[in-house]
């Protein structure tokens, strides 16, 4: 079978799985890792989520261990239900012709049905640490044939006080087997976890900045907050994209759910509020492609892997480069191209300034698109958006010095005809036939809305709020 995978040891039966997939060429973590693990090599990698790190190890175990075992011979443990639900679905369609068995056991799913799954045989097992400490006490799950043990975002497992469980299953273990440890970080503790535990490894290291860079288009719309579901209905509408949408909070994700449905657009939300089954079930129904757009937090979006997800949109943009990095990451996989739009108000410009400072990447600036003839949501009227750092929102009114106004005159027929307080009004311009006027924000829709009413010498007077 011709495919860029088979350099690497990758035999038949697994390439097949890999062009169902989709997969068109190795990622670097996966030319990096395969042929060393192959070898039976110990690997210590530096790689994030979104690098293809399971494709990585996935491949190595395959081409390992033999299939149709009763007890497993390879153990992935990972932080949270989602990444072990998540490894364990690409691992099932990595193994589709091989014959293997992949098993994942974690909490909030019915411990019976999991020793049941494990009863009729497996030959790896993924699960998270609690759980499979749970079934080693119940005597439900054997170790003693493993021949390689992954521990897939170890930095994350220690951050959650799984050291010990760690330890403990490791020491069940033989100790003749082959160790993998994935992490996006190298703390002193993953380190001394690492040397403790493995053989001479070999270490590899994976920038995410550089993945991101060549598989992910990055753009920024400037909108305030009043506007972000008419920008997120415009490229919707514009472009029909399998999309993670993220906001800060459960309390947003469900309202802007609630939204998204009442305008017949196909979301669901994903957030830690929610139970394991109703989580499960939604992950589900998105895959399945019977939704297009999951929106998230980043709580319950860590360990989302789903190749077909072709948009990142940061409803609410990160205040953190790092969270930026990793959103975006859920996108531009597998040897796809993505695109990454973050939607950005007045008062988070500070926060674009930061993202591009801390990955050098350029992040282009789009205007929402449009599809003629549609307009889902109208524009409003944003003066949060047009107000400078002290809440001002600039003016144009249609009478100049042609007309014979004077600055005074603007200023005390603010003051008598619309009662704004003298102290919200700013800095007024004469100019031939209009005049600039700024008045803070909150008398700006009084400005807006009854400036029609009043005249001056009798010419009746026009406004229109002007973009900073």
């Amino acid at each position: 079978m011709d495919s860029e995978f088979k350099p690497l040891g990758i035999g038949d039966k697994v390439l097949k799985a890999i062009e169902e997939m989709g997969w068109k060429e190795p990622t670097p973590i996966q030319v990096e890792s395969i042929p060393y693990g192959l070898e039976g090599r110990d690997i210590l990698a530096q790689a994030q989520t979104g690098t293809g790190k399971t494709g990585a190890f996935g491949g190595i175990v395959l081409e390992t261990v033999a299939a149709r075992g009763q007890k497993p011979s390879a153990i992935v443990l990972a932080p949270t239900r989602e990444l072990a639900i998540q490894v364990s679905e690409e691992l099932s369609n990595l193994c589709k012709h091989s014959g293997h068995r992949c098993v994942a056991i974690y909490g909030g799913q019915d411990i019976e049905k999991q020793f049941r799954d494990l009863e009729k045989g497996v030959d790896i097992v993924v699960g998270t640490p609690g759980r499979v400490k749970d079934h080693l006490k119940r005597g439900t799950l054997g170790l003693d044939r493993i021949r390689i043990a992954i521990l897939d975002e170890a930095d994350r497992m220690l951050d959650m006080g799984f050291i010990e469980d760690i330890e403990d299953i490791l020491q069940r273990t033989p100790k003749d087997r082959q160790t993998m440890l994935y992490s996006a970080t190298l703390p002193e503790g993953v380190k001394k976890l690492a040397y403790d535990y493995m053989k001479n490894p070999k270490e590899i290291t994976v920038s995410r900045d550089e993945i991101v860079l060549e598989l992910t288009k990055q753009y920024y719309i400037p909108v305030g907050r009043r506007n972000k579901v008419w920008a997120l209905c415009r490229v919707l509408d514009a472009e029909n994209p399998k999309a993670i949408i993220f906001c800060h909070t459960k309390r947003m994700v469900d309202m802007l759910v609630e939204r998204l449905q009442k305008l017949d657009y196909p979301a669901e939300a994903i957030h830690g509020d929610m139970t394991q089954s109703k989580r499960e079930k939604v992950m589900q129904t998105f895959k399945a492609g019977k939704i297009d757009l999951l929106v998230a937090t980043d709580v319950a979006a860590r360990g989302l892997d789903i190749d077909d997800v072709n948009y990142v949109i940061n409803y609410d943009i990160p205040e953190h480069p790092d969270v930026y990095v990793h959103r975006i990451g859920r996108t531009g996989r597998a040897g796809k191209e993505g695109t990454a739009i973050t939607f950005v108000t007045n008062e988070e410009d500070y926060y674009l300034r930061s993202i591009i400072a801390y990955t050098d990447m350029e992040i282009e600036e789009m205007i929402p698109p449009t599809v003629e003839g549609k307009e889902t949501v109208r524009k409003v009227v944003d003066y949060d958006q047009l107000s400078d750092i002290f809440g001002m929102v600039k003016f144009e009114i249609n009478i100049g010095s042609e007309d014979g106004v004077k600055k005074n005159e603007i200023v005390e027929m603010m003051i008598r005809d619309l009662r704004i307080k003298d102290l919200a009004i700013g800095k007024v311009e004469i100019g031939e036939e209009t005049s600039v006027i700024e008045v803070h924000k909150d008398f700006a829709k009084r400005v807006a809305n009854e400036m029609r009413e009043i005249s001056y010498s009798g010419k009746g007077l026009k406004s229109r709020p002007l973009q900073r």
